[in-house]
């Protein structure tokens, strides 16, 4: 960040907009989610997007979150035992958490860039991420997700229905009002113009 100026002009103007998206209480509600889920230990952070950046930065609180969405045994993310000082070590910790939120499934859109939380370049798709995470999690129902389910919305889930044979081929006789209906359809009545005229 020793190397990134003062923005003027247009990079400013979208610098503002990028940060009016993000959520004060939305980050409340995810404080009090990670705190529920990783347990005491993380620790809260001040109030306001950069105290929020800050808390996250060096992607150990990330990666405990996720991993505690795991059972023992199957953590996805490695946890060093002293917090990684090095900048490139953070945002190693930090991808390491962005890959196992795509294997836990979040979708690669609903996913920040390591920028984004590294240099506070758009803390509200970090707050997206989350957000996914946590639906993903309440969606699951697996037993791992500790706090208020109200906290996230449930994700669409699959409905599969099972039919008989007899019930499929009662469907194949059926004509779908979308295609409209046949009946008393004729041509009578029906006129394209005048008939062609032959002159020789």
């Amino acid at each position: 960040m020793a190397n990134k100026g003062p923005a003027y002009g247009m990079s400013r103007d979208v610098q503002s907009k990028i940060e009016k998206k993000y959520d004060d209480e939305l980050e409340d509600r995810l404080v009090e989610w990670i705190v529920a889920q990783c347990g005491a230990a993380v620790g809260r952070p001040e109030r306001g997007r950069l105290g929020f950046q800050v808390w996250l930065k060096n992607g150990i609180v990330l990666s405990r979150l996720v991993n505690s969405l795991y059972p023992d045994g199957a953590k996805p993310v490695k946890i060093p035992d002293s917090p990684p000082t090095m900048v490139f070590k953070q945002m190693e910790q930090i991808a390491q958490f962005l890959k196992a939120a795509e294997d836990y499934g979040v979708v690669k859109t609903d996913v920040f860039q390591t920028v984004d939380l590294f240099e506070a370049k758009d803390m509200a798709a970090v707050q997206r991420t989350l957000v996914a995470l946590g639906s993903l999690a309440v969606t699951k129902n697996d037993g791992h997700y500790h706090g208020d389910p109200n906290w996230f919305m449930k994700k669409a889930q699959e409905h599969k229905r099972e039919f008989t044979e007899s019930q499929l081929k009662e469907g194949k006789n059926v004509i779908g009002l979308q295609m409209g209906s046949n009946k008393g359809a004729s041509q009578a009545g029906m006129s394209y113009g005048r008939p062609r005229q032959i002159i020789s």
